[in-house]
């Protein structure tokens, strides 16, 4: 992933949180010499060939295949070590051929966890980028517990016991692992525990114990809350099978389910004499089936005609749906051991959740789990929630139904708290008394659901911009952090950006600082490094506390960053590493500041330059006989004549045999 930060020099979820219903600051200061402002960006469209490829699930599969059986090479290529292997988990591909795998690790034969990667090849298999959930080096890890299963078991049944469940033993045994979720590689024991949360939503709480101490290290949920005549969209067109079951033969044989109550097991699929399902009232058990089956409908299609994706794991096979769950259980929830959404009828079994915006908002949860795998915890579990209403509002908008308009707001037909409001804004998110506008360095200790506000809040500004307007009827005024206007780019433009970077930058603990560098990146594959849409994207951002918005000229002593890490391979190809720089004016200073961070265990074997974004190289240090290990070092290049903006790159080349290493981290200090 090029994850670029900028800053300055100096110094499995429900729909509802379960207890209540569902930064670098702007700079300031002038330059040392002014400079002529740059004209406007122009709104320009997409790269073609760096749009989503429409893989079919046959095509899909082939390339999973492919990659599953070169695995063993990309892990050399990777300069994993002996005892790692790659587990191939998903596979996307762009237009232009550049493939995107994302792939678990094991080691020792152990699962990795949080040791997930995405490795970017282009079309002729060159590899372009590395993104890791975790830079740590995985090595010397015993794989002897001193802590035995039945500990963790008790310490997890503890855990689950505070969040509302009774069982008595755990719902999946412990398993040994190797945890990479938090600094250094250690092994632990993983427990799930069943049973159901304070709320009545099924719990399956994992927990991570040392297995050398008994320390709890990390926990975290992986149930996600988030012709019919349908309650809430009126008279619709279903997808069903001749033999008149909720059965959609066009979307992978997607099926609706009454659970009746029940609390378990799939339920009973609905069925009946004719094609025709409920009669818009909740009295009517069809009805909540016809309006889930519906809103998997357009998400369904939403997410193929659109973003090139067949189905929630791209592999053509649809989910299911479970509606009336419970009595009176106002929530939704996604599930990946069922792989399936569920839905309450609300307070009083009157007001089932059952929306479109819901049912996006649940299977998008899905499409999370499969690709980035974002962690329900901290800031990744707030971006998780947040990327199930980015879809949420997008899908709404895509079915334009004149019963359920397109909004930036979530849940507004469902009425959990009765008085007529939506559950989430999207413009303003703290209008709901919770969510939080922008980030701040402590907004990963509180609930996903409420965490989520900030990128929310991106979403709406990068879509609409800031400032009073009406959508759909729908009056909104969304503000920024810093008082500056945001130019809103669109919501088709916006939620490509979010998808191309969920599906191809972010991994399981991507935070707000990795969410802006991801969108950032892709953005500029998109667009350009000076187009309208990177700055709208950075505006966006520094909208919401996170980083900062381009000066006019730029000040001196701001720094551009990359901190993921690319192997060097041993007498290999060059590498490279990119900064995407956006927003500034005029060219690069004539003391650029190139500072590298390089683990090498023979640093004269490195040849490195600087790539200029028009392809000028420079060179930063030749080979030669210097037995030491690593480069840390700061370089200073005459750029002068280059433009500022643009992707400049570190190419890194081992020239030499028998020694190995990677770029660690490099900045750009204008």
């Amino acid at each position: 992933m090029r994850s670029t930060h900028r800053r300055r020099a100096t110094a499995t979820g429900a729909l509802i949180a379960s207890a209540a219903l569902l930064a670098v600051g702007f700079q300031t200061g002038t330059s040392a010499a002014a400079q002529p402002a740059a004209p406007a960006p122009q709104s320009s469209q997409a790269d073609p060939g760096s749009l989503p490829k429409n893989l079919t699930p046959a095509q899909r599969a082939e390339l999973i295949r492919e990659a599953t059986a070169t695995r063993a090479a990309t892990a050399e290529g990777l300069g994993l070590g002996a005892k790692e292997k790659l587990v191939v988990r998903d596979v996307v591909q762009d237009r232009d051929g550049t493939t995107h795998t994302r792939y678990e690790r094991t080691y020792d034969g152990l699962p990795v966890l949080g040791g997930d990667l995405v490795v970017s090849a282009s079309g002729a298999g060159a590899t372009e980028s590395v993104a890791l959930a975790s830079a740590e080096r995985l090595a010397n890890v015993d794989t002897r517990a001193d802590v035995p299963a039945a500990t963790a078991e008790t310490q997890a049944l503890g855990a689950a016991k505070a969040e509302g469940s009774k069982a008595t033993k755990a719902e999946r045994a412990p398993r040994k692992v190797v945890w990479m979720g938090t600094g250094s590689p250690t092994l632990a024991w993983e427990t799930v525990v069943g049973g159901l949360q304070h709320d009545g939503t099924p719990n399956e709480l994992h927990v991570v114990t040392d297995a050398a101490t008994g320390e709890k290290l990390f926990e975290w949920q992986a149930v996600h809350n988030g012709t019919g005549n349908t309650q809430y969209s009126g008279t619709v067109t279903l997808g069903t099978a001749p033999s008149y079951t909720l059965t959609d033969t066009g979307r992978g044989n997607h099926k609706t389910y009454n659970l009746n109550r029940g609390t378990s097991g799939t339920g009973t699929l609905f069925s009946g004499p004719d094609d025709v399902w409920g009669d818009g009232t909740p009295s009517n058990a069809e009805t909540a089936g016809a309006d889930a089956h519906y809103g998997a409908g357009v998400t369904w299609d939403y997410f193929k005609n659109v973003l090139g994706r067949s189905g929630i794991r791209g592999d053509g096979v649809g989910a299911y749906s479970r509606v009336h769950y419970g009595n009176n259980y106002v929530n939704a929830f996604w599930q990946d051991s069922c792989f399936c959404m569920t839905y309450g009828d609300g307070s009083g079994n009157a007001k089932p959740l059952t929306s479109i915006d819901v049912a996006a908002h649940e299977m998008t949860h899905g499409v999370t789990s499969n690709t980035a795998g974002l962690i329900y915890s901290g800031e990744s579990g707030g971006l998780n929630e947040a990327t199930s209403d980015i879809f949420a509002a997008a899908v709404e908008f895509y079915a334009d139904n004149t019963q359920d308009k397109g909004d930036y707001l979530v849940g507004e037909k469902i009425d959990i708290r009765g008085n007529g409001t939506p559950l989430r804004y999207m413009d303003k998110p703290s209008k709901d008394g919770s969510s939080k506008d922008y980030w701040y360095s402590g907004i990963g200790n509180i609930d996903v659901h409420y965490s989520s506000g900030p990128a929310n809040h991106w979403f709406y500004l990068l879509s609409e911009g800031s400032g009073a307007k009406t959508i759909n009827g729908v009056n909104y005024d969304s503000p920024t952090s810093d008082g500056l206007p945001v130019t809103g780019i669109g919501r088709e433009k916006a939620a490509l950006i979010w998808y191309k970077a969920l599906t191809t930058k972010f991994n399981s603990r991507t935070d707000y600082a990795g969410a802006r560098a991801g969108t950032l990146a892709v953005a500029t594959d998109l667009y350009g490094a000076s187009s309208a849409e990177v700055k709208s994207v950075t505006d966006a951002w520094a909208g919401i506390n996170v980083g900062s918005r381009p000066g006019d000229p730029g000040e001196p002593g701001d720094v551009y960053e990359n901190t993921t890490p690319v192997s060097i391979p041993d007498y290999g190809p060059a590498v490279t590493s990119t900064i995407d720089v956006a927003g500034r004016t005029g060219n690069a200073p004539s003391d650029l500041k190139v500072s590298v961070d390089i683990t090498h265990t023979y640093r004269g074997d490195l040849v490195i330059d600087l790539i200029a974004p028009d392809g000028t190289s420079y060179r930063l240090k030749n080979s030669n006989g210097d037995s030491a290990d690593d480069v840390r070092e700061t370089y200073t290049v005459n750029a002068s004549s280059e433009a500022a903006n643009g992707a400049w790159k570190l190419q890194v080349r081992d020239v030499y045999r028998w020694d190995t290493g990677r770029i660690n981290s490099w900045k750009l200090t204008f």
